[in-house]
Formats: structure tokens, C-alpha cells, sequence
């Protein structure tokens, strides 16, 4: 139920057909009796950076989800960015502080560490391999980095976008090794797919799974509804494997906390959560 008193937290973003937020959060605020609810809100870009100062205008705006086109443009628009948003350059969640300053944050890659971190695996001191240096793949390197990982190798078929990653991660980690052009996953302990390849059943591989070291775990971001080639792969070969869907729930409770509500855990959030209808394979935005 809406009220009088009902803050709002906006999902902002165009398209919202493939919105799953608000069957995530909603049921999870009423089960847990708050008075708060995620609402679609669809800005196409030319509209956006004027929409969201007007958006945080309102008094019970309690924060914004802000998903595709938006996230690079976001972090010009806020007064305050997070290192792992200042290292990206993006970021996908913003609330107000006591201060009345826009504070920006990026959660994908601290999806991506939870989700680890509840299979029992800690990346401190491991090395890792991440493949696609966009947007969530520089999340997921930045917070690789912040989670103490000894060893981190990026990878674009654009190299001047990997390249450029790895200098803006270097002042925020001085002891990290860094290194850049190959996608070969041999020897690593992490190995990351953040590109969209496995979004259709016949696209090809991003690396060559047959070099994958039995013992890595692999995760994949890709959101298709299915096993992906490349977890299949792995599977097979003995590692242990994350599938897109377990960095987007574990997400949500670094996303609740940055918003000032109470613990959630993953478990909860997709036993509460409602199902989808169904739609194409899709990185299913936040």
C-alpha cells in the first residue's frame, strides 16, 4: 500500500521492460513492513541530467537505481563519487546525504565479491582475470582490487580501454600487479567474463575455456536464463562457478545498506522475490 508517507526509491533507466527490480525489492519493503517502494522510471537521455536534481527535489525521494543509459552519465551529475565509482567512472546507485549532496556509488562488482564470499571464497591475495573493461567489468576489477587480490589482468578487444582501467586503478592500489592483452586464463585463480558474449546460445566463447586451471572459479555476468557456454565449460572442469543472477542478488543488500535500510541477505531476497515475465536473454538490469 502507497501512502502519504511512502518514500519513493527510483529506477531510472530506458528501456524499463526489463526491470527487475521492483519485483525484488517491493515484496522483500512488505514482508519486512517498510514504507518505501521502487518505481520505473523511464528518462531517455537527453532528459536525464536536469530529471535527476529534479528528482531529489522531491522530499521523499529516498535515493535512485540508475541502470543503462545512465551510469557514466551519472557521475558527472553528483557532488560525491565512491572510489570504486571514481575508478569506473560510472555509477548505479545515488541517494542524498545530511549535507543535501548527490552521493554516487557503483555496486556490480561488490555484487560480484558477495557472491563469491558466500561460496567460501575469499579473492585476498588471489590472482584474477577480468574480460571486458566496460562498465561492469571495471565495477568487478575495482572491487577485485579492493578486496585484496594479489595479481589482476584486464582485457578489452578495445585495448585502450583496458589500458586505461588499469591507470586509473593503479593510484587507489600501488601494491596491485597490474597487467594488460591477454585473455588467457591459464594460471589464474579468478577468472571473470564481463562482456556480453553467452547473451545468445550461438555466440562464441570470450576465452578459451579449455585453458580455465581445474581449481579457478568463473563467473559469468551474463543474465540469459540459462548455463551459459562458458559456465558449462568450466563446470565441467571441475571449478566452481557464479552465474549472472548471484552478482545481481548480491548486490541488493549493499544497495539497501548505501539507502540506510535494514540487513537483507541474498537468500531472502530471491526467496521473496516475484517471477519475472519472461523476456530475451538480457544482462537484466538492476
Amino acid at each position: 500500500m502507497i501512502s502519504g508517507t511512502t518514500e519513493i526509491i527510483a529506477h531510472i533507466g530506458v528501456p524499463t521492460a526489463n526491470f527487475r527490480s521492483p519485483l525484488i525489492y517491493n515484496p522483500w519493503f512488505e514482508q519486512k513492513g517498510i514504507d518505501a517502494v521502487v518505481v520505473p522510471m523511464g528518462c531517455e537521455s537527453a532528459d536525464y541530467p536536469g530529471f535527476l536534481r529534479i528528482l531529489f527535489n522531491l522530499t521523499n525521494t529516498r535515493g535512485a537505481l540508475v541502470t543503462m543509459p545512465h551510469k557514466v552519465t551519472t557521475a558527472g551529475l553528483v557532488d560525491v563519487l565512491s572510489p570504486e565509482a571514481k575508478i569506473c567512472g560510472a555509477c548505479n546507485a545515488v541517494r542524498r546525504d545530511g549535507d543535501g549532496r548527490l552521493v554516487g556509488a557503483m555496486f556490480d562488482g561488490e555484487g560480484f565479491v558477495r557472491a563469491m564470499r558466500s561460496q567460501g571464497r575469499d579473492p585476498h591475495g588471489a590472482s584474477a582475470l577480468v574480460v571486458g573493461a566496460g562498465g561492469v567489468g571495471s565495477a568487478i576489477a575495482a572491487s577485485l582490487a579492493a578486496a585484496g587480490v594479489a595479481r589482476l589482468a584486464l582485457f578489452d578487444l578495445n585495448t585502450a580501454s583496458s589500458e586505461d582501467l588499469a591507470r586509473r586503478l593503479a593510484p587507489h592500489h600501488p601494491r596491485l600487479a597490474l597487467s594488460c592483452g591477454s585473455a588467457d586464463p591459464q594460471g589464474f585463480d579468478i577468472v571473470v567474463n564481463a562482456t556480453p558474449l553467452g547473451m545468445k546460445v550461438e555466440d562464441p566463447l570470450p576465452l578459451d575455456a579449455g585453458r580455465i586451471d581445474a581449481g579457478a572459479y568463473l563467473g559469468d555476468v551474463v543474465m540469459a536464463g540459462r548455463e551459459t557456454s562458458l559456465l558449462k565449460a568450466a563446470r565441467e572442469k571441475g571449478c566452481a562457478v557464479q552465474p549472472g543472477l548471484d552478482m545481481l542478488f548480491e548486490q541488493i543488500p549493499a544497495y539497501l545498506e548505501f539507502f540506510g535500510f535494514p540487513e537483507a541477505s541474498a537468500r531472502e531476497l530471491r526467496e521473496l522475490a516475484q517471477p519475472a515475465t519472461p523476456t530475451a536473454s538480457t544482462r537484466a538490469p538492476l
